[in-house]
């Protein structure tokens, strides 16, 4: 099966990216970037020789104001269901974060308050209970899979050609994430729990993936995240 992955910049240098996925069955957008990112998702999705209503849907891995914020606007674009994981309702309709800092560039970014910005809420249309989604009930390829650590309700993405959408479930790069030092995982500015992360990292490894396009930088192979889990289960 052949499948397109087109990185979204929202930031530039890779600090926050969304993905657009285009395949047999029609494009999916892996989440919506920050509020007002709609520009930039036009942008990638005319580069592709697309418009709004051929996006079939739209998945957001977590409920972060940077990978949840436009959902609800690109929703009433597009009319594509919204998709995620019934552990993230909280965070995707506005209910505070829990927000662990893993290094200190996130101690200073929580101080700013940015990542706790409200941000008009999205409700699930496609509610997600289970452990595994298969896209093929929607006419798609590619399984969803609950990949908790990151936040309660992480999901990721994982298509059949080994490629994997994570999230931020790691990161790469410095500070935010890309910029600089891109081949080396890191640890996202905030994670409420490593060692589930790494677990969640080791299911996606023992189910195929190859390639970690990531939300904050990357993408990586499976050696680095495989490294990367090892540092986790030391946390």
């Amino acid at each position: 099966m052949q499948f397109t992955i087109k990185t979204i910049p929202i930031l530039p240098w890779g600090m926050l990216n969304a993905f657009l996925v285009t395949g047999p069955g029609g494009a999916i957008l892996v989440d919506t970037g920050l509020p007002g990112s709609e520009r930039a998702i036009a942008g990638a999705l005319k580069a592709e020789g697309l418009v709004w209503r051929d996006v079939k849907l739209i998945i957001l891995t977590h409920g972060h104001i940077d990978h949840a914020g436009s959902a609800a606007n690109i929703r009433s674009l597009t009319g594509a269901p919204v998709l995620y994981h019934a552990s993230e309702t909280p965070y995707c309709l506005g209910e505070k974060l829990i927000l662990r800092p893993t290094r200190f560039f996130g101690q200073l970014f929580r101080l700013t308050g940015a990542i706790e910005r409200p941000f008009p809420p999205v409700s699930a249309d496609i509610l997600m209970e289970r452990r595994i989604f298969d896209l093929a009930t929607l006419g798609l390829d590619g399984t969803v899979l609950h990949t908790p650590g990151h936040t309660p309700g992480s999901v990721s993405l994982l298509l059949p050609s080994g490629d994997v959408l994570a999230g931020d479930l790691a990161a790469s790069g410095i500070l935010l994430g890309g910029i600089a030092l891109r081949g080396r995982p890191e640890r996202p500015p905030f994670e409420e729990d490593p060692r589930t992360a790494a677990g969640s990292l080791e299911e996606l490894l023992s189910r195929g993936a190859v390639r970690f396009h990531l939300g904050h930088g990357g993408p990586l192979g499976d050696y680095a995240i495989a490294q990367h889990v090892g540092r986790l289960k030391q946390c």
